[in-house]
């Protein structure tokens, strides 16, 4: 039974539906992995198996996601779990109430596997999360738990955050596909908000089926249907930057045997620059980031301040001694790019570009540079990360894929075109 958890989506969905599997019996080997795994890679916070099975047994097949295990980082609250947003400040809280996503989730048949865990507060600070493929190795940040679990076959499909790369970065490190959706498509009440303009709630799993049916169910949309529909090969803007000056080797190289194979499968390929209004937002996400997350950790800071890390600390300090006017010129910066990247789009189906700079990097103690991904979040773009081959190391290293904002639906089933066209 243990290798189940290691099965495409659409045949773990297919027998669900069925009947030749129970969510019970997909519970058992998931749990079989856990067993095996977990002492190495630590990707939960929060773990009952009373309560999974108690889940799988009340889950209906005929439900959307038909009884699929799934991980809920620990930023997003659960009424059954404590919820601790990688903090030692709130160590057992007990929320009252599921977070919308996962009260949507539910009521769509999923079955919540667990907490994962998460960077303190999803800024900073690694958890003890360790990178399936290498436990010597980050698995990125901050939705670690998540993306280390899905790659670890613990389950399917979890929920991952994205304020700078917290999705798209540690699904590439973990050889596994992450979606984040266009800003605000997902409802993001009960969870533990640092960034009004930033933060997105999205999907981490081991096909873009799972991500499609995960996010989908929580965006009220079927997502998932549109990705069995033949699409026209798409019009690609090859941009391996902005932070093309930070690619490893290997990702250059990862980046150019994409375009040829997306070209060879029928898409229109062709390099690109973004204009200079969009690029403008590589400055202004770090004060709008750092300058909304200072307001959202007002009670710790005042409270509790010896709770938070220095390096948390230090950030929020740089963020007290900015200009008053420096947070809304940087949220005007930030509007401005969205208008100047939808123009952009109008001629552009999908952006390809780096997931990460390189293979995950050696070391627990940070989780890799966000720098291909904070202009997107900016942007508030649709992402959506493929693994696309391994580097010198023999870790897994992804590409990314961009849609323009609003075209969730096209972005996905475009995505699992680019799939299969990757091998």
């Amino acid at each position: 039974m243990t290798e189940l958890p290691g099965r495409p989506t659409a045949d773990l969905l297919a027998d669900l539906r069925a009947g030749r599997l129970t969510p019970g019996a997909l519970a058992e080997a998931c749990l079989d992995r856990v067993t095996a795994r977990e002492g190495v890679v630590r990707a939960f916070a929060e773990m009952d198996e009373g309560h999974w099975r108690v889940g799988a047994a009340r889950a209906a097949a005929d439900s959307p996601l038909a009884g699929l295990p799934v991980g809920v980082k620990d930023v997003l609250d659960t009424a059954d779990l404590p919820t601790g947003y990688g903090s030692p400040i709130w160590t057992g809280h007990r929320p009252r109430a599921d977070a919308a996503c996962v009260a949507l989730a539910r009521a769509a048949g999923g079955v919540v596997a667990g907490k994962t865990v998460t960077t303190e507060f999803a800024t900073r600070i690694p958890g003890a999360t360790t990178n399936p493929h290498d436990p010597s190795r980050t698995p990125g940040g901050s939705s670690q738990g998540s993306a280390a679990g899905v790659a670890a076959g613990f389950f399917p499909m979890a929920f991952g955050t994205q304020t700078a790369g917290s999705i798209i970065r540690p699904a590439a490190f973990c050889g596994v596909v992450g979606f984040k959706p266009s800003h605000g498509l997902i409802h993001r009440g009960g969870m533990r908000m640092m960034s009004e303009t930033l933060d997105t709630i999205g999907a981490i799993g081991r096909d873009v089926l799972a991500c499609a049916l995960l996010a989908g169910a929580c965006a009220g949309q079927d997502w998932a249907a549109g990705l069995d529909r033949s699409v026209p090969a798409p019009r690609i803007a090859f941009i391996p930057g902005p932070a093309e000056s930070v690619l490893e080797e290997s990702t250059r190289a990862l980046l150019d045997r994409a375009a040829e194979a997306l070209s060879r499968a029928g898409a229109t390929v062709r390099r690109a620059t973004l204009p200079p209004a969009v690029l403008a937002a590589v400055a202004a996400h770090p004060v709008v980031m750092q300058g909304e997350t200072r307001h959202a950790l007002a009670w710790e800071l005042s409270a509790a301040p010896e709770g938070l890390s220095d390096t948390l600390r230090e950030r929020m300090a740089w963020a007290a001694g900015l200009p008053r006017d420096a947070l809304p010129a940087a949220r005007q910066t930030l509007s401005l790019a969205r208008d100047a990247f939808a123009d952009f789009m109008a001629d552009h189906d999908l952006v390809l570009t780096a997931s990460a700079p390189g293979e995950a990097p050696v070391g627990l103690a940070a989780t890799g540079d966000p720098a291909c991904n904070l202009l997107w979040t900016a942007l508030h773009a649709p992402c959506v990360t493929l693994p696309a081959g391994r580097g010198p190391n023999g870790m897994p290293l992804g590409v990314q894929l961009v849609g323009a904002v609003g075209s969730d639906a096209a972005t996905l089933a475009r995505s699992a075109w680019a799939a299969t066209a990757l091998g």
